[in-house]
């Protein structure tokens, strides 16, 4: 399977990130358990997770996917041999968000704990808090760093003029500075990526690690009707991509697909794989099949003219040629 260096680190990750949202949420323990173990055996060691998780859920508090992948670190003793994301900011409720030192320092402990190690290869900012001065929270992940508790530092939900303030202070200030970002980015949600966040990106050197890499799961092609979208887990969300723009990238995905004897979900990965900064798109399975695509998107190399059928597809309506 291919390798990328994360950011500017030395740590070696997949060309594809495992997403833990799912644990906890669409996949029980047992079911996690052996998804994680088939995904390990399959070479995809680099699993992103975030505190919230699944806090959107009635009757959970946040933490819960963290607590699965604790447990099967445990279980399964591959906590050495995994390069493990999580993330800090969100509501967790009763006034716990942010970014103000002392929340963070609550919040890793407690992330911890709950993934049952003591170190965090990579922690990110969830989203940007206006209400922290900026050197604090980087003053804060120094000391995470300091303590070996934390091995580099990431961004997720930035405007692209606040990532830049925020690297420009790091460096000012002599602190640790973002290695990566994780942004919203998929065939389909292109436009502020590409025109806010990819020229700080390059700037700054900064490893990607779009979420949402498959648009909720349109991008895998099961949703091409209003009723495909009736109960699932995801089918609100994906409402919005039933347009004409929609039903062209589909085509144009399954036509790729068919040329690679491959699937749309591999397709649309390998895509977002092959652009520029790209360390590692986020992609979650609920079952093997699902698995089994996030698999073959490592192994699937798009020539240009398949890159260019799809890029064109997609286009956002601002820069589309039609």
């Amino acid at each position: 399977m291919q390798k990328r260096k994360l950011g500017k680190t030395v740590i070696d990750v997949p060309v594809l990130m495992l997403g833990g949202n799912v644990f906890g949420w669409t996949v029980n323990e047992n079911d996690s358990f052996r998804l994680l173990d088939a995904a390990f055996d399959a070479g995809l060691n680099f699993i992103d997770t975030a505190d919230v998780y699944s806090r959107w859920i009635p009757g959970h508090v946040g933490g819960e996917s963290e607590t699965i992948l604790g447990k099967w670190f445990a279980r399964s003793g591959k906590r050495d041999k995994v390069v493990l994301a999580t993330k800090v900011g969100m509501d967790m409720g009763d006034g716990r968000q942010g970014l103000a030192p002392g929340y963070i320092e609550k919040a890793v402990e407690a992330s911890l704990k709950r993934l049952q190690t003591d170190y965090i290869d990579l922690y990110q900012s969830h989203r940007d808090d206006d209400k922290t001065r900026l050197e604090d929270t980087f003053a804060a992940f120094s000391q995470l760093k300091q303590r070996g508790k934390v091995r580099c530092i990431g961004a997720s939900n930035y405007s692209g003029a606040r990532l830049r303030e925020a690297m420009e202070i790091s460096k000012v200030n002599n602190l640790p500075a973002y290695q990566t970002l994780q942004p919203h980015y998929n065939l389909m949600d292109r436009a502020n990526y590409e025109s806010d966040l990819a020229p700080v990106v390059a700037e700054y050197r900064l490893g990607v690690i779009p979420y949402f890499a498959l648009a909720s799961g349109f991008l895998t092609g099961k949703y091409r009707s209003e009723a495909d979208t009736k109960d699932k887990a995801r089918g609100a969300m994906v409402g919005k991509y039933l347009n004409d723009r929609g039903f062209a990238v589909l085509a144009a995905l399954d036509e790729v697909a068919r040329d690679y004897e491959s699937t749309p979900a591999a397709v649309a990965l390998a895509w977002l794989i092959a652009q520029p900064n790209i360390t590692a798109p986020i992609a979650s399975a609920t079952n093997e099949k699902q698995l089994a695509d996030l698999v073959k998107a490592t192994e699937l190399k798009l020539e240009a003219g398949a890159l260019a059928k799809l890029s064109e597809a997609s286009a956002p309506a601002a820069t589309s040629k039609a």
